[in-house]
């Protein structure tokens, strides 16, 4: 059975984390969305669901009576304390699920890339889960001019901002920086680079 070469991808609000995932995946990684299994964890009718109505209220919740990310988003990003119960709730799920799919992939008799893309791997301190971290980054002006263009406001971006790590930190932290602040087409040229280093780098597990 082969090395699978563990990837976390990383990186702040509206960075092009999704876009370096497409074309990791259309590379041939195996890619996992974090953020899509919370957004499963908070479905209509699981535990999750129940839970985060029960404690934030009608207010987070859309007409058909699923959660409202952007509102809960704008609550929990307005309160601390209001984020820390949340993501209390929220992610021991996400990482169990990560986990089981992790085992699911690395039981098959092939090595590969495989990546997670999460926005809060340093935060959670979990970067120790993955043998490479790979992040990335823009400015943070060009953060808030997409979060807008996706219909957020500009206040709420920022208060999301502020709960991140700043993305020059995340950086210092990163083993492979991606910048997108350029093009589209540059960005995904340097997620091309990235990846041709991140099979190197499989093989190299493969032959020791």
């Amino acid at each position: 059975m082969g090395r699978f070469l563990r990837v976390g991808l990383s990186g702040g609000l509206a960075t092009g984390k999704s876009t370096v995932l497409a074309v990791f995946a259309a590379l041939g990684a195996r890619v996992l969305d974090a953020d899509q299994l919370a957004r499963e964890v908070l479905a209509p009718g699981t535990p999750g669901h129940l839970e985060a109505a029960e404690i934030f209220g009608a207010e987070v919740l859309a007409g058909d009576g699923s959660i409202d990310r952007a509102k809960l988003a704008a609550k929990v990003f307005a309160d601390p304390e209001a984020r820390r119960r949340l993501e209390a709730m929220v992610h021991p799920e996400v990482l169990r699920r990560e986990q089981e799919w992790r085992e699911q992939v690395e039981a098959s008799a092939e090595s590969g890339v495989l990546v997670v893309d999460a926005t809060l791997i340093l935060e959670l301190g979990r970067s120790r889960a993955y043998d490479l971290l790979v992040v990335t980054v823009c400015p943070e002006e060009e953060q808030v001019r997409r979060a807008v263009l996706r219909g957020m406001s500009a206040a709420d971006a920022r208060a999301r901002l502020a709960a991140q790590m700043p993305g020059a930190e995340k950086a210092s932290r990163a083993d492979l920086v991606i910048d997108t602040s350029g093009s589209l087409a540059q960005t995904q040229a340097r997620a091309r680079e990235v990846y041709r280093e991140l099979e190197r780098r499989r093989a190299a597990l493969n032959t020791t």
